[in-house]
């Protein structure tokens, strides 16, 4: 299906002026011509003149049914008995067929995204839902934001992790979008689903050794946290890959929500504290050889004292306690000998 844009229905101002106008000289018609027929004038010819004006104004008002407003970035999906006709874009106001029909099947389908609907949790007064029974058949052109539900998704490593995404999208093929698939609001919200679990099911949710995120077969350091770039341009091209035949175009992929789930997120949380003690204990105890290897080589060429293999044993001890301790270490004098 191949969209038609109709550039030639910009008429609806004339045809209104032309229809009111036409409706005035009708009914003037009508009552100049019954005014005559009490003088005794042409009988025959002032009922024609009268039938004529009567018939205008009964079905004259059909062609009020083909005049279209639309405001900037709206579209327009007409079908005549069941057949595409064509599509009309862009502010203005148009005069159609008055037999033609929009379609638009996603109308009334309420997603949790900006400029269409508001979110589901949200109480609904009784104003709003008098507006909402007048639907609107429009295909909004403009740039959207689709926020789906946090899913809980297995990383490659298993764990279970909840992740949600922006996505930034607009209808760029009216035609497509409308009889392409059945519903194209939902049917983009299920892509989206379906490209999350794809992608998010090939990272872990920390860097983790021997993983291949780029299908390389290389390992890498790729992972959800620290390359969320990279995961939501992965997620955009799958999303559309998925979406390019409903006339979608998606603009843009960001991730909103990332977190272990919550049933592994407390022990998760202990495990990169144990990771960050066990770092840091290496940093300290590296530093901390090193200062008593200096300090065994000062006193060594400076000759300060001679120390045998027992009494460095004991010094070394000393000093890896001092350095190495979580709190100020107290000082023993001691004033005897070792031996």
């Amino acid at each position: 299906m191949e969209e038609k844009i109709l550039t030639t229905k910009k008429k609806g101002m004339a045809v209104l002026i032309a229809t009111v106008a036409l409706y005035v000289a009708a009914i003037a018609a009508a009552v100049l011509t019954l005014i005559r027929i009490d003088a005794g004038s042409c009988i025959m010819l002032n009922y024609i003149i009268v039938g004529v004006a009567f018939v205008w104004i009964f079905l004259g008002w059909i062609l009020f049914l083909g005049l279209k407003i639309l405001n900037p970035q709206e579209a327009l999906v007409l079908t005549l008995f069941g057949k595409y006709v064509g599509t009309i874009k862009g502010a203005g106001f148009y005069f159609v067929n008055p037999f033609c029909v929009a379609v638009n099947p996603a109308a009334k389908t309420k997603l949790n995204q900006s400029g269409d609907v508001d979110a589901e949790s949200k109480a609904h007064s009784a104003k709003s839902k008098e507006n909402q029974s007048i639907v609107s058949k429009k295909v909004s052109l403009k740039v959207m934001t689709l926020n789906n539900n946090r899913q809980k998704i297995n990383d490659c490593l298993g764990n279970p992790v909840e992740i949600g995404i922006a996505v930034m999208w607009r209808v760029t093929d009216t035609a497509r979008a409308v009889f392409t698939v059945d519903n194209y609001k939902e049917y983009l919200s299920l892509q989206c689903d379906s490209a999350l679990r794809n992608v998010v099911r090939l990272y872990p949710y920390d860097v983790a050794p021997n993983v291949d995120t780029t299908g390389d077969g290389v390992p890498d350091e790729g992972s959800l946290r620290g390359s969320s770039e990279v995961v939501a341009a992965r997620i955009k091209d799958e999303i559309q890959k998925k979406v390019t035949d409903a006339g979608i175009e998606i603009i843009e992929a960001r991730i909103t929500y990332l977190a272990y789930a919550q049933e592994i997120a407390a022990v998760m949380l202990q495990r990169q504290q144990a990771s960050a003690i066990i770092d840091a204990r290496k940093m300290i105890v590296d530093g901390a050889v090193g200062m008593v290897e200096m300090a065994l080589d000062k006193l060594n060429s400076n000759n300060i004292v001679e120390l045998d293999d027992e009494r460095k044993a004991a010094m070394v001890s000393n000093l890896l306690v001092v350095l190495c301790g979580n709190h100020d270490a107290q000082p023993i004098v001691n004033s005897g000998s070792l031996y």
